[in-house]
């Protein structure tokens, strides 16, 4: 019997839908919406703008930041919003009281609340992710190695960034896959706890990745 762990390379999409909420035309109503939204519109706008494909923003991670710098002038609020890693939370009800405080205390700050355009408002969305298999299997720590450089977008978003909310340990699935063989890839596996990947986008992490193999392996690695 061959009980040797096999590693299935995934790849995933986003459907993407309204969430039934108002949408907001200033802070505090956005606040508002924050505080009473379903747990899955905060993880697409922290954590799921990397994986859309009209998302391409150099300075903020989130649609929040970029809502209130674009549309309300509020670079502030949005510097303070861009600097929470949804991943330091225990759970997004943190990340959402964390919010709350912060949103709070512009308000204090501010004699006019500003309002966005009719039609620049801010729409609370949610999605699903569809997960399919690409039907390529990894049978060693070698043979991933090998092959994580030239995994697709989303492939490396399903298995790095998305496993961070899916697996128990909040890992990613190279780190799960490689624990299943002997220690001689612990190095590996610290070298991937180390990448902060919320801030990266998902070239810059496919990059980082191969940076932390090539620290390893000694070599330069294909890919990338």
């Amino acid at each position: 019997m061959n009980d040797k762990p096999v590693f299935s390379i995934k790849d995933c999409t986003l459907i993407t839908r309204m969430a039934g909420l108002d949408s907001a035309l200033n802070i505090r109503e956005m606040r508002e919406r924050v505080a009473i939204c379903p747990i899955e519109c905060l993880y697409h706008h922290y954590c799921e703008t990397v994986i859309r494909p009209t998302f391409d923003d150099p300075e903020f991670r989130n649609d929040f930041s970029i809502w209130c710098s674009t549309h309300l002038g509020d670079k502030k609020l949005a510097e303070q919003l861009g600097i929470l890693n949804p991943y330091d939370f225990n759970n997004l009800e943190e990340l959402r009281i964390k919010m709350m405080e912060v949103i709070d205390e512009r308000l204090s700050e501010l004699y006019y609340i500003p309002s966005a355009q009719i039609g620049e408002d801010f729409q609370f969305m949610r999605a699903v992710t569809v997960v399919f298999d690409t039907g390529k299997q990894i049978h060693s720590p070698d043979d991933l190695i090998r092959h994580i450089p030239f995994m697709s977008d989303s492939s490396l978003y399903y298995h790095f960034v998305e496993a961070h909310r899916r697996t128990p340990e909040s890992t990613d699935d190279f780190t799960v896959f490689l624990k299943d063989f002997n220690h001689e890839y612990q190095p590996l596996i610290e070298e991937f706890a180390k990448i902060d990947f919320y801030f990266l986008n998902l070239h810059e992490l496919r990059l980082a990745l191969k940076k932390a193999i090539e620290s390893i392996v000694g070599a330069e690695v294909p890919g990338a």
